[in-house]
């Protein structure tokens, strides 16, 4: 019996071998991404070395965007179609580390999935050991278990050593993964930046103002007494603002005004939440690991997990259903909240830092739908519409653009802006932005949903079908600050009055004009 076992150990153990010396080992995995020198294949930067076979982008080139609207957007997909994914990096104008993070995914999945062979191995040639461990005993032959019971042992740390290299190559993988955007609509047009973004439609053209003598909105704003940015600085430093008396009113008015609308005409739940989120949240959503420098980071700690100020509302609405499994009777779900944001904009140059255009700090009204795959297209319409809305009301002049590629935001597959006019600068500018996501951060946050009961062909019940990935989006329902922008620069009079929205008189306790301040009152203003 003993000998038997051995030989099996044996047997396994060549088996192992060879499948080892088929692939890379691990340490070759993890220097792939900083090793040898760049080679160009065909307008595509790839490291030399790496696995054979599949996990290797092909050298074809990718000329077009193909199309990935059925495509499940995982570890197999990079392995399988590199020249997919490829071809939407591309379209969104990535950086060659951004590419060549394809091809390193794919190397590394591949040997993933070779390190789970591999333990298993071990763990198939422990149990057959303790089998004839067992068999030996209740033969009475204990004399005989000793080499076997050391066979055992090192079978045991065999397959803890792959167990140990397997979760390295799967934090590799997941590191890489993380950094790569989402697919693209087929919708989405071809772009390199903001000038290329399609113009859907423009509203309001009869609202729409352009008198030379409009002023930006900080001017308007001073005069009114009502906006203090050197005060703003003494506390909080450049890129804060400080509003007061009727500006401060103004804005409260907004923001009630707006989730009056969401709530009670279009179906929207309000949800009050924490201002500051952890890591988990902030990877499932997309903001990281790419825009952590856009964030502010705090000295807290969540769970074990670094903790941000968040950047949008979308962030913990989305994550309130992290990881849960939902009844597809629940969706839609349509939640809503006016929360501050916070943003380092350390990509922003200096651009758009006049007055309230791009603050470190600002309010917003953020819409956030969670639906089923095949409702997903029809829910970010209408989500779109919600948005429009509030501008409708208002009466401010806007137009809807969709995105290119280029333009297109990190974790979007399909998105429109909404951009307002303002006179006093004599062009439009983004109000609001509406993504679908699609399963692009459901799978990151693991939100799934499961269907009716599965059935067979004579309609009886089958049990509980498979979990598949909900689909997300989400919208400014508006952006608070730049609708005061919006309404001060369209409403302004040439008296420096500013006539209050017939919207928002109702909220504005029946106020309908904020007027300058008088000399007297301006010697006391707060600066």
């Amino acid at each position: 019996m003993a000998h038997r076992a051995i030989f099996v150990f044996a047997a396994v153990g060549i088996l192992t071998l060879f499948v080892a010396f088929s692939f890379i080992d691990l340490e070759t995995s993890t220097k792939l991404a900083s090793s040898v020198r760049p080679l160009s294949v065909r307008g595509l930067s790839l490291r030399a070395g790496g696995l054979a076979g599949r996990g290797r982008v092909r050298a074809a080139a990718v000329d077009d965007r193909i199309d990935a609207q059925e495509v499940d957007y995982d570890l197999r997909l990079l392995q399988d179609s590199p020249e997919l994914v490829i071809s939407h990096l591309k379209a969104r104008r990535a950086k060659e580390d951004i590419l060549e993070a394809v091809g390193l995914i794919g190397n590394l999945n591949e040997h993933r999935r070779q390190l789970i062979q591999e333990r298993d191995v071990y763990l198939n040639m422990r149990k057959t050991l303790s089998a004839e461990i067992g068999k030996l005993m209740r033969s009475g032959k204990q004399d005989e278990v000793g080499e076997l019971k050391a066979q055992v042992e090192t079978a045991s740390q065999g397959a803890a050593g792959k167990e140990e290299d397997l979760e390295e190559v799967q934090t590799q993988c997941k590191n890489l993964f993380f950094r790569l955007p989402n697919l693209l609509d087929n919708r989405v047009p071809e772009g390199d930046s903001d000038e290329e973004n399609q113009v859907i439609t423009v509203w309001g053209e009869e609202h729409k103002r352009e008198e030379e003598w409009m002023k930006w909105h900080d001017e308007i704003a001073l005069k009114l007494g009502g906006y203090a940015p050197e005060a703003a600085v003494k506390v909080a430093g450049a890129r804060f603002s400080v509003l007061r008396g009727q500006l401060a009113r103004l804005e409260r008015a907004l923001t009630q005004f707006m989730l009056d609308m969401h709530t009670e005409k279009h179906g929207y739940t309000e949800h009050s939440v924490p201002y500051m989120v952890g890591r988990p949240s902030l990877e499932g959503t997309g903001q990281l690991p790419k825009f952590e420098d856009d964030l502010f980071k705090t000295n807290h700690d969540i769970s074990g997990n670094d903790a941000f100020l968040i950047p949008t509302a979308e962030v913990p609405l989305t994550s309130l259903y992290r990881e849960d499994i939902l009844s597809e009777e629940q969706l839609p779900i349509s939640l809503v909240a006016h929360t501050p944001c916070f943003r380092s904009e350390s990509d922003s140059g200096g651009r758009d830092t006049r007055g309230l255009l791009r603050q470190h700090q600002f309010h917003k009204v953020e819409l956030v739908r969670i639906c089923s795959k095949d409702t997903s297209n029809d829910f970010h319409e209408e989500m779109t519409e919600h948005s429009e809305n509030v501008l409708k009301a208002l009466k401010l002049p806007y137009r809807k653009v969709r995105l290119c590629s280029g333009d297109i935001g990190f974790s979007a597959r399909h998105c429109y802006d909404l951009e307002v006019w303002l006179p006093g600068q004599h062009q439009y500018r983004e109000i609001a932005s509406i993504s679908n996501c699609g399963d692009f951060q459901a799978r990151r946050l693991m939100l799934r949903y499961r269907s009716e009961e599965a059935k067979d062909k004579g309609g009886k019940k089958k049990g509980k079908s498979k979990p598949t990935y909900c689909h997300t989006m989400n919208g400014s329902g508006v952006a608070v600050g730049r609708a005061m922008v919006a309404i001060l620069e369209n409403y302004q009079n040439e008296d420096g009055s500013v006539t209050i929205p017939e919207a928002l008189v109702p909220y504005m306790g029946g106020k309908t004009v904020l007027t300058p301040m008088t000399a007297e009152q301006e010697r006391f203003m707060l600066k």
